[in-house]
């Protein structure tokens, strides 16, 4: 596993307390897991995600990512309806792992209220976060 400062933290994305993050792509948000949470899941090796014009609410459940260790369920940072899925996480999961903010994104979403997106931790409140868990 990667020390805390190994851990890839993009400034432009906005992140929660359950390790998914979030980032404006035009009118919707790429939502995805951070680097942290799939380096402590390993080798991701199915991800199962909602289908396009569902909707959430923020902290609903909208899938899960499946590991040679575990499975995890993922939690939509933000409430709104699905208008794009990463459909190459189908045939590569691994994606997730070796990209997870670029390639390995899984969803977009439109939400209700963008200003959702300001209530999400920036970079340096994630980063604190994750120092108080290694305590």
């Amino acid at each position: 596993m990667k020390e805390l400062s190994e851990v890839n933290l993009p400034e432009d994305v906005r992140y929660t307390k359950d390790h998914e993050w979030a980032r404006p792509k035009g009118e919707a948000f790429q939502i995805g897991i951070t680097d942290f949470a799939q380096d402590q899941l390993g080798d991701i090796v199915f991800v199962e995600l909602p289908e396009t014009g569902d909707r959430f609410e923020s902290g609903d459940e909208f899938g899960t990512v499946e590991s040679v260790k575990a499975v995890s369920e993922l939690f939509m940072p933000m409430g709104g309806e699905v208008v794009a899925i990463n459909e190459a996480l189908e045939d590569s999961p691994e994606l997730v792992n070796t990209a997870p903010y670029t390639d390995g994104w899984m969803l977009e979403i439109k939400v209700g209220d963008p200003a959702a997106y300001d209530q999400l931790m920036d970079r340096a409140a994630y980063l604190d976060m994750l120092k108080g868990l290694e305590e």
